[in-house]
């Protein structure tokens, strides 16, 4: 009988890629059952104990008992990202209503934040349903975020980049998503985690040639990789992440 392998839930957008390179070229891959998802899917994966480990928007930190920030690799960013935005067509002034995106726990919370820290403007909030994006006109809004962005800079008249936004407020980067477990793994483990998702991160020129899909052109995936998302959970995203969560606190948000 062969070892229980752990239970893995990873976020199927592009900005991944690094982390499943690693992963596909290490050890690791043999020691896990990894499952591509949504990021709303990936929290109530963790939530309801269907997954050990999962690369998770970090607004559902707030919803866990205990949990386990596992590894030095999230999805990150330094001003703009360019995936995660309000779209609208009007200034942020004359929006009366925003679609939250049904994809998303961290931005959708992201968004409500800003609204009331930074752009002060008191919307009427959607929960979105597949299609939402056609009903973005006049002084209604959207927040949209993931692969479905890419191509869509010129469908309306306004991008608010959150992330870009956030930078502006605050002064910090921004943490979207990190791995999190809600029991401890071995230090074995995450040791070997660790080293396969910096492998990655270190070989994003690979992860571009290896590209095989047609999501988008390869250039593009290379300059969204290398200077969009900032995969390192370093100190200033440490505190971002701190003071993000005390913000969703004090308004009292539900992940």
């Amino acid at each position: 009988m062969g070892v229980e392998k752990m239970k893995v839930s990873a976020v199927s957008y592009l900005n991944t890629l690094p982390f499943l390179h690693g992963i596909e070229n290490s050890e690791v891959k043999n020691l896990i059952d990894i499952s591509l998802d949504i990021p709303s899917d990936c929290a109530k994966k963790l939530l309801l104990g269907q997954v050990d480990l999962g690369l998770v928007p970090v607004a559902v930190l707030s919803q866990l008992k205990e949990y386990y920030i596992v590894s030095d690799f999230c999805i990150g960013a330094v001003g703009n990202v360019k995936s995660v935005a309000l779209y609208s067509d009007v200034p942020l002034s004359e929006i009366a209503t925003i679609y939250l995106d049904y994809q998303s726990r961290t931005s959708v919370n992201l968004a409500k934040v800003l609204a009331n820290e930074f752009w002060e403007i008191s919307p009427e909030w959607l929960i979105a349903t597949e299609g939402y994006e056609q009903k973005i006109e006049g002084n209604t809004a959207g927040v949209i975020i993931g692969d479905r962005t890419f191509n869509l800079d010129k469908t309306y008249k306004y991008k608010y980049d959150l992330a870009g936004e956030w930078y502006s407020y605050s002064g910090l980067p921004f943490v979207f998503a990190c791995w999190v477990s809600t029991s401890k793994l071995p230090e074995s483990f995450i040791q070997q985690f660790n080293a396969c998702l910096k492998f990655g991160v270190d070989n994003i020129e690979d992860v571009v040639t290896n590209y095989k899909e047609e999501r988008i052109p390869k250039e593009k995936l290379n300059s969204y990789l290398s200077n969009s998302i900032s995969y390192h959970f370093d100190t200033q995203k440490r505190i971002a992440l701190v003071r993000f969560l005390e913000s969703i606190k004090a308004l009292e948000l539900i992940p």
